[in-house]
């Protein structure tokens, strides 16, 4: 299942998407620790995997806790997608 966390405005749709099928495969939980601003926190889903989420005090301020990773040009890899073992973790802009 693929897990949405942010919102759509006049400016944009501005998401994370997490799929939590390949993220409960993780052990390692490198995103929660790759990001500089604390956006990502591990919860128990619904069906009681441990699973990585969006924290609920960014999620609708999600564009600008992620805008230090993520500059107009010459963008890096992003530290939570890279830190990603799985391959679970997209921006949607």
């Amino acid at each position: 299942m693929k897990a949405h966390y942010g919102y759509k405005d006049g400016a944009g749709s501005f998401f994370i998407i997490i799929d939590t099928d390949k993220c409960t495969c993780c052990d390692e939980r490198g995103c929660v620790s790759a990001c500089p601003e604390g956006v990502l926190e591990i919860i128990t889903d619904d069906y009681d995997d441990e699973v990585a989420a969006v924290a609920e005090d960014h999620r609708k301020k999600i564009k600008y806790s992620c805008a230090p990773c993520k500059p107009d040009r010459d963008r890096p890899p992003l530290p939570c997608v890279s830190a990603c073992a799985s391959g679970a973790i997209m921006h949607s802009w």
